[in-house]
């Protein structure tokens, strides 16, 4: 099974050097969807200029020198030069049986690249928060995609946990009494642990000397501060996991690589930058200055890799991940997927990477960056009293608010409860993904929850419709195998979308784009909207036309299924 558009454009591009010479060959074809036809061919316009011909002339010539005739059922020159480029039924129908006889649905498994993805990254010792939900599902969803196509990924859960901040939690935790501080935290009461914590840092001296004498302990191995350490470690992680089972995303203690892992390593990097000549002295700290990089007073930008009191910070950690990543898990791709506001942060970091030799040319590394998610106001959503909104509240109320829109149909209210929680974290997770990644979006439950519309609800109503139309007729949809006909527009327009899902998936793995795999799924869902309408299914006359719709029915669930699944969206049976 083929993209139709990456076809035509292989065949015009053929035409190309045929007609004009080889040097045209490797030409953009200009390949795009018409009104008037299937695609459009745009190129003869942009060449008619380099040819001095008229652009019809040149169109005219493409024509003549294009073989498509097991492609397409019709091809004109219109307008100016546009040829227009109308395919075959029978190839389209072809096509399609092609690809549901293929148990990857027509994506190609690739030559597996080692790609190393680093998502979520939460504090220890803290709640998650709303600021949390993007990088952990749209790094889920990647790893999802990226492992559909055959590449090797290796998970990376870059948690905050190391430095300042343990030692004031663990003094916090020595004033309260440890008992009643694990309790605290054991019941949710994180963010206002750390919170009185940090206000007994900024005010108390005494307590923050002694927050700041523990940090050392602990990055020496002390037993006790070791011991402290994991206590909020293990707590953390008990919480955490909660939260990933709740957003039904594929993280475990396995993909645990936080700040701690890389403490080790940080004098070590130190000294390899400082030897090649990279790092130098500023003003007491050991910095990078990688070129093009300046400040406000265009003077060069420091990257401080060692501070002047000795201490490291989040530059040193994330060049030991890079240079941990490359030389020990031999990544051929990383991906952080971090909050946009890091954006000169990473660049410098790569910069620096690439100057160490640890990243070249044959590793990719890409800031997958992340906007915000805004209130009403348009300002970073918050609750009314301006503090971060609990993840795991959040979660909770799209739950409830998914059972009360739930239609009536006597379930019991274990299964009411379980589709509610599919359909509300499902909800949720879809329009967060639906939107450009590096873009900020609205949080509104009502939007988000509606029936109608780009929404997780729709697509998923859309999956129960289907297979409600398999339990009426008592077929099991693995078992709609029949030949695919399309006498209906509608038949056609959706066999025709559904041809463009294995390039879709493949386009997100290589631009870390799920919004565009949200895009082709809700326009298939409208497709089948479409064919529902007009083409009777269980009662179509002809016994060779009900096949084809039961067909095309079941080859619809099925990408619906798989698509929302490499998003992470649960789907319940029923709706």
């Amino acid at each position: 099974m083929v993209d139709p558009q990456v076809v035509l454009t292989e065949r015009v591009q053929r035409a190309l050097g045929a007609a004009f010479g080889p040097e045209y060959a490797d030409a953009d074809p200009l390949i795009r969807p018409s009104q008037f036809a299937d695609y459009q061919a745009n190129v003869a316009l942009s060449l008619a200029k380099r040819l001095r011909r008229a652009p019809r002339d040149v169109a005219q010539a493409l024509v003549d020198a294009l073989d498509v005739a097991d492609v397409c059922a019709g091809v004109e020159v219109s307008g100016p030069g546009f040829v227009n480029l109308t395919l075959a039924d029978t190839w389209i129908a072809g096509q399609a049986e092609a690809m549901r006889d293929d148990e990857a649905l027509g994506v190609a498994r690739r030559a597996p690249q080692t790609v190393v993805i680093d998502y979520s990254a939460p504090n220890a010792a803290k709640e998650m928060h709303v600021g949390h939900l993007r990088t952990t599902i749209v790094g889920d969803a990647l790893a999802r995609v990226h492992e559909h196509v055959g590449d090797h990924v290796i998970r990376q859960n870059h948690l905050g946990d190391w430095g300042t901040p343990f030692g004031m939690l663990m003094e916090h935790l020595l004033d309260v009494g440890e008992e009643e501080a694990l309790r605290r935290l054991a019941s949710g009461d994180g963010n206002a642990f750390y919170q009185e914590a940090r206000h007994k840092f900024d005010t108390d001296p005494a307590f923050e000397e002694r927050a700041r004498r523990r940090v050392p302990l602990l990055q020496g191995g002390d037993p006790e501060s070791m011991r402290l350490w994991h206590e909020f470690i293990e707590h953390s992680k008990r919480y955490f996991n909660q939260i990933y089972r709740e957003l039904g995303v594929t993280l475990t203690d396995e993909h645990i690589a936080g700040e701690s892992m890389y403490n080790p390593m940080l004098a070590d990097v130190c000294d390899e930058l400082e030897r090649a000549g990279i790092a130098r002295i500023s003003d007491g700290a050991l910095c990078v200055f990688p070129p093009g990089f300046t400040g406000r007073d265009d003077q060069p930008l420091p990257l401080i890799i060692r501070k002047s009191d000795g201490g490291y910070g989040y530059a040193t950690t994330d060049l030991a991940a890079i240079r941990y990543r490359v030389r020990e898990l031999k990544a051929d791709r990383i991906l952080y997927v971090v909050g946009a506001t890091q954006a000169l942060h990473f660049q410098m970091v790569f910069a620096t990477a690439r100057m160490a030799g640890w990243l070249t040319d044959d590793v990719r590394a890409e800031h997958v960056q992340i906007g915000n998610v805004l209130g009403e106001d348009g300002k970073i959503f918050r609750t009314r009293s301006g503090k971060s909104i609990k993840l795991s509240e959040l979660l909770e109320e799209a739950v409830e608010r998914a059972e009360a829109v739930i239609a009536d149909r006597g379930y019991d209210p274990e299964t009411r409860k379980e589709i509610a929680r599919k359909v509300g974290i499902g909800a949720v997770k879809y329009a967060d993904l639906s939107v450009s990644h590096d873009s900020e979006y609205v949080f509104d439950f009502d939007r988000m929850l509606a029936l109608t519309g780009n929404t997780g609800p729709y697509l998923q109503y859309a999956t129960a419709r289907i297979r409600s139309i398999f339990r009426k007729g008592g077929i099991d949809p693995e078992q709609a195998t029949g030949a695919i006909r399309l006498g209906e527009p509608a038949e056609r327009a959706l066999a025709l979308t559904l041809l463009g899902y294995p390039s879709v998936v493949e386009k997100v793995a290589e631009a870390s784009e799920p919004h565009r795999l949200c895009t082709f799924l809700f326009e298939l869902a409208q497709a089948f909207t479409g064919f529902y309408e007009s083409c009777p299914v269980l009662t179509a006359e002809d016994p060779a036309v009900r096949e084809s719709r039961l067909a095309l029915s079941a080859l619809t669930l099925r990408v619906l299924l798989q698509g929302l699944d490499l998003l992470g969206i649960e789907v319940p049976e029923r709706m």
